[in-house]
């Protein structure tokens, strides 16, 4: 049974995580792999309101995504978007990246060998992540503007939706502490972290929700 106290500070991560900005045309949409085909749906959605003229969908496989997406992320998320009425020719899949960083470098590298200018990226990731996913990508692409998206809903309609409150608030509390560690290791720019959030992130610690937690060691991400 999860308490009242950790719902509370899984919301106040939640929140956190949201960058809120407006959708506008880009050059081009990045959607970052993971184990939530929502973000192939929000792709979808933005590519069919004529925001973007190409996808790249990035991503090989993860622990939590190889038994449900053999064929690879980037490529499940590709079929995805094909049944939701985008074209084949407007996807690239770049099916290589294990991680965020992989995911911004190699769909650069991507675009690059497709002759593909790139001014402006719309970013889309797990509503949880988007400014995991923000940070990352201005460090490693910084010429760019960033602009994020995800599927618009609550903590608690995510959690339903993937079933699995654990799993959610594990990688909730995973993501923010990539916020805190990872600009000191060049994986990120730096943002401030307001203290009722930094608290609300201790508190889930303590509570256990920590299987998604990076070990301490320099190279890992």
């Amino acid at each position: 049974m999860i308490s009242a106290q950790v719902w509370a500070d899984a919301q106040r991560l939640w929140d956190f995580q949201q960058m809120g900005h407006e959708p506008r045309p880009c050059s081009v949409a990045i959607g970052l792999g993971s184990h939530d085909l929502g973000v192939a749906d929000a792709t979808a959605d933005l590519y069919r309101r004529g925001l973007m003229p190409l996808i790249v969908f990035t991503g090989a496989t993860s622990r939590t995504t190889r038994d449900r997406m053999p064929r690879g992320e980037a490529e499940h998320y590709r079929e995805r978007a094909m049944e939701l009425g985008v074209p084949a020719s407007a996807i690239l899949v770049e099916p290589r990246a294990r991680n965020t960083g992989e995911n911004i470098r190699f769909s650069r590298t991507l675009l690059g060998e497709q002759g593909v200018p790139a001014s402006s990226v719309l970013l889309i990731s797990k509503p949880y992540e988007e400014r995991r996913a923000y940070a990352t990508a201005r460090k490693l692409w910084p010429e760019v503007e960033w602009i994020s998206a995800s599927t618009p809903m609550t903590l608690t309609g995510y959690v339903g939706s993937i079933g699995d409150a654990r799993l959610v608030l594990d990688m909730l509390v995973g993501a923010h502490q990539r916020l805190m560690i990872y600009p000191q290791r060049g994986f990120m720019i730096e943002q401030h972290i307001p203290d009722d959030v930094g608290a609300a992130y201790e508190r889930l610690c303590d509570a256990g929700f920590t299987s998604r937690l990076v070990p301490d060691n320099p190279e890992a991400k």
